[in-house]
């Protein structure tokens, strides 16, 4: 089985029970062997990082994901609170670190699973621009520069043009949601909706709620929250919701040619809930 980790709002020097996350991750990987790591985001707080050379790398990072296991590769988005910060430098740490993949705000990779014949395609975006509220807030400077036009488009094309078994969208912020911002207005889901059933996307991952959830709505998609990588916030449940938590955790996933594999861990080592999606 092809396997990696989806977690993220991690970024606190160790507190709220980051470290204790770190260790059971690592610890994890002596029978989940990941591939890769995904980052959904808000990956250093409080507001992202002034430099390449900030000590919060040192201190909120490397020092916490240590584990001979965690060091394989991370593809990380922004979040809003990377936003705070020094946006370059995030994409520029991917220079210094032969761990940390982000080579521009968004980006795709393609991987062959274990069979060496089915693909899978991820899609890495930013989210924040796609935020329509945040041309009206702190944001708004760092957003408008952007053209979420020419990142949508890409995002049709990149999906277009892939020929994989298996396609993620991974993103900060959430289309559903049953936590603290489920009354919220569906920015991103008006943006973001459309394309993911135009080209049957199997999950979208994302984090922004510091909570898990998982949630299934009508449509071709699942919808995978993994934002309690640190600080946590009570959580709820939709109408169509499977799976909700308020505690530290992170998911697994596990993927063959026919089946996906989902199983979320909390930072004590127990198992809350695993799901298997046939293809």
């Amino acid at each position: 089985m092809f396997q990696f980790y989806v977690f993220g709002d991690w970024g606190r020097n160790g507190e709220f029970h980051q470290k204790d996350l770190a260790e059971l991750m690592n610890k994890a990987t002596e029978v989940v062997e990941p591939e890769f790591i995904i980052s959904t985001g808000d990956n250093i707080y409080p507001e992202g990082v002034a430099s390449t050379q900030d000590p919060l790398w040192k201190s909120s990072y490397e020092d916490i994901y240590s584990g001979h296991g965690l060091h394989c590769p991370w593809y990380v988005v922004l979040g809003n609170h990377d936003y705070g910060g020094n946006i370059q430098a995030e994409i520029d740490y991917s220079k210094i670190s032969r761990r940390w993949h982000m080579p521009s705000r968004y980006y795709a990779v393609d991987q062959l699973l274990d069979d060496d014949k089915t693909r899978a395609t991820f899609v890495f975006i930013d989210t924040n621009p796609l935020n329509d509220e945040y041309y009206e807030d702190d944001h708004r400077s760092k957003v408008i520069t952007q053209d979420t036009t020419r990142q949508l488009n890409w995002i049709d094309s990149v999906l277009t043009a892939s020929v994989a078994t298996w396609k993620f969208v991974i993103g900060h912020h959430p289309l559903y949601t049953g936590g603290k911002r489920a009354g919220d207005r569906p920015f991103l889901r008006n943006h973001l909706e459309r394309l993911f059933k135009k080209h049957k996307v199997d999950a979208y991952f994302c984090g922004h709620e510091h909570d898990l959830q998982y949630i299934k709505p009508e449509g071709p998609t699942h919808y995978f929250v993994s934002g309690s990588g640190s600080e946590v916030r009570p959580t709820g449940k939709l109408p169509f919701s499977r799976f909700a938590e308020s505690i530290q955790g992170f998911m697994t996933i596990s993927l063959n040619e026919k089946e996906m594999l989902v199983q979320v861990l909390d930072y004590r080592g127990n198992l809350l809930f695993k799901t298997e999606i046939k293809k």
